[in-house]
């Protein structure tokens, strides 16, 4: 079985990025969604950004993100896969890929219920990753709100494609996350925080070590 890999999402200054490099993140996040405390400017993305080794994916977070938007993130960002966090339905993930046919595509899907992991297979020909994670109360952000679902929902889950799984784990609770799940990537942001926005170096070189034992 691969070894479990994590991402360190909601970067947005060079210590807290450079913590995450170097004690072994596969994948680094760049929120561009305003109404989050972790978003990022093209300008601080494209400084950070600069900063990632080329082994090392650079994602970019959106909320039925417009074009141009992810056209900049692209561009000046430096991003090179694309999470969406949204409502976006199959048919916008095949324009945003026609448009940027070498970017990656992520999907996050809301859980709260088995039937919500079905509706992951509608993506299946149009994203390389599935991102299961907590559904949120209405009215609130679509993530990084430390919450979770129940993981034994993908207990002998038959998953559609690759897939990931977010949403309020932690270093307490990501061995038994990982076990429970057989999930071979943790997304990981308000885990890794002193405050909403707030990552910690600590708290990032502790999970990322944890991660790697497991």
């Amino acid at each position: 079985m691969n070894r479990v890999t994590a991402k360190i999402c909601g970067l947005s200054t060079a210590d807290t990025l450079g913590a995450a490099v170097k004690h072994g993140a596969s994948h680094v996040g760049f929120v561009f969604f305003p109404a989050s405390p972790r978003h990022v400017t093209f300008g601080q993305a494209a400084s950070l950004t600069a900063l990632v080794p080329a082994h090392i994916a650079r994602v970019g977070v959106f909320v039925d993100p417009e074009d141009g938007l992810i056209d900049e993130a692209i561009l000046i960002g430096g991003v090179d896969t694309i999470q969406l966090h949204g409502k976006e339905a199959p048919e916008r993930l095949a324009a945003i890929r026609a448009r940027h046919p070498q970017i990656k595509l992520w999907k996050a899907i809301a859980v709260r219920g088995r039937a919500d992991l079905d509706t992951a297979r509608g993506y299946r020909t149009v994203a390389d990753m599935i991102l299961y994670d907590a559904k949120t109360p209405e009215g609130t952000l679509p993530g990084g709100m430390g919450l979770r679902f129940d993981w034994a929902l993908l207990d002998g889950y038959q998953h559609p494609q690759r897939w990931a799984l977010s949403g309020g784990v932690d270093l307490g609770n990501v061995e038994r996350a990982a076990g429970m799940t057989g999930a071979r990537l943790i997304d990981i942001s308000s885990g890794v925080e002193t405050a909403p926005g707030i990552k910690d170096v600590d708290k990032i070189a502790a999970f990322l070590q944890r991660v790697a034992a497991l």
